[in-house]
Order: structure tokens, then C-alpha cells, then sequence
């Protein structure tokens, strides 16, 4: 842990200085909260900007769900050829993407294409990942959960396989996060059985985005992001118990960068 306290000591001291932009990009009818869960947990880890693009069907959801979250829209039901060139627009504009947090019914291709022309480090996470593995991934860092996961073994023999040829990193949640990069696979050594709840997917997310969008190399994201969310986890369940919300764990990564 001594390096990544050392670079979390980092993130702190810097506070106030430019953190970075993020842009989300998720979203749909039927999980209209996650990019504005995958933007708070940005924000609180220390980004001065967020941007969610998402279908005009949830803009107003999502434009009214955080005064500090910015917000973007695109035509139509679902992520598609058209969406896709809102989303690089953003892309532009950010210090790091993230992709796939309730992007339900997008086109895959359409997904494929974003990863591929997005400039800046690009978490792949959720419905996202599936559609990316044939893309560029030198930028990425993937989040799968366990079920995700078994599209990129039906693939690759080995996630540490996986890494080496595409150069994406992995951080791999379950009941014990796991960060797979250049082939080698570590354990996070943080966390409680309270972040199995919804929505702790999408806050390490905009963690590990945040840090990318504040000039982290993805490895090292990837590893702290992992931490702070295990450690927020411990310090919001220390404070509320069982009932422990993901918003809740979100609250707390001030604290624990502190």
C-alpha cells in the first residue's frame, strides 16, 4: 500500500488545483441514474468538471439530478452512429471518458466506434464492455464483474492474456477487487460486503475516471480507485450500518482522500 498512499497524498495535497474533466457517457430509460451516480463520484474524488451525454429520453433526469453536474443530449432512444459524434464531441472536451453505465439497447458498433475514437483514457465499464473487446484498448481500463467477464475469456484464455495483447487494464469486482495489467493480477486490500450494493459500480467508475482525468497513468487509477472505494465502503458503513446506499459510499471519498 505504501505507493498508492503516496499517490493518494498526491491527489490530496493538489486539491484546488485544475482536476480534470470527465464525460460519461450511459444512461437509458430503464437506469436513467447511473451516469449522474458515475458524475458525483467523480466530482467528490476531486474532478472540477463532469459532462453526462445522454438520449434526449433522460436529459432532464439527468440535468436535474446534481446543480454541479453538467449535462449533454442526443437524439433519439438509444446510443447510435448519431450519438456517437455527441460523444467524441465531449470526448474533446474531457481529460477521460467513461462508457457503459446503463447505456442499455446501444448499438454495439456504435460503442465499438466511441471506444475506438476517443482520445483520452476511457474507463469501459458495464453494457460497454462486451461491444469493446475488439477496440482499441491501449486507453482503457475495463470494470467488469464476475458475469461480464466471461465474454472476455470465451476470447482470451486468461484475463493476464487478455491484458498483455490489447495493453487494457482490468479491475475485476467481486467480492475482492482484483486489478489485472501487463499480466499480472493483484488484490485491492479494501472493502465490505456493503458495496455489493447497486450502485457501487458505477461510483469506482468515476473514481478510477477522476483519476485518470487528473493525469494518473491507468494502473495506478485503476489500484487507488480500488482502495477508495473499499475504504469509503468501511467508513460509511462504520457511520449508517445496514442500508448502506451507494450515495452514502460516495459522501465518504472525501474523507478517505483526506
Amino acid at each position: 500500500m505504501g505507493r498508492l498512499q503516496r499517490t493518494l497524498s498526491n491527489v490530496s495535497e493538489e486539491s484546488g488545483t485544475d482536476s480534470g474533466r470527465v464525460g460519461v457517457v450511459g444512461g437509458g430509460v430503464e437506469y436513467p441514474n447511473q451516469p449522474a451516480l458515475v458524475g458525483r463520484a467523480a466530482l467528490r474524488t476531486g474532478s472540477d468538471h463532469v459532462r453526462a451525454v445522454v438520449t434526449e429520453e433522460i436529459y432532464e433526469i439527468v440535468a436535474g439530478h446534481d446543480p454541479n453536474l453538467l449535462a449533454s443530449k442526443y437524439e433519439g432512444e438509444r446510443f447510435d452512429a448519431v450519438a456517437v459524434e455527441r460523444a467524441v464531441e465531449v470526448a474533446e472536451w474531457a481529460d477521460a471518458m467513461v462508457i457503459g453505465p446503463g447505456l442499455a439497447d446501444a448499438e454495439p458498433g456504435a460503442i465499438r466506434e466511441a471506444v475506438d475514437r476517443f482520445e483520452v483514457p476511457t474507463v469501459v465499464d458495464a453494457i460497454a464492455i462486451e461491444p469493446s473487446i475488439e477496440a482499441d484498448l491501449s486507453r482503457a481500463v475495463l470494470t467488469p464483474n464476475e458475469a461480464e467477464e466471461e465474454r472476455i475469456y470465451r476470447e482470451y484464455d486468461s484475463l493476464g492474456e487478455f491484458t498483455d495483447e490489447t495493453d487494457a487494464v482490468i479491475t475485476l469486482t467481486g467480492g475482492t477487487d482484483e486489478i489485472v495489467a501487463r499480466g499480472d493480477r493483484m488484490e485491492n486490500d479494501t472493502g465490505t460486503s456493503a458495496l455489493t450494493v447497486a450502485g457501487t459500480g458505477d461510483t469506482l467508475a468515476g473514481i478510477t475516471a477522476s483519476l485518470l482525468g487528473q493525469g494518473m497513468d491507468r494502473e495506478d487509477a485503476a489500484e487507488l480507485a480500488a482502495w477508495i472505494l473499499g475504504k469509503s465502503g468501511e467508513l460509511a458503513t462504520a457511520k449508517m450500518g445496514p442500508g448502506v446506499l451507494a450515495t452514502d459510499v460516495i459522501d465518504e471519498i472525501p474523507a478517505t482522500i483526506r
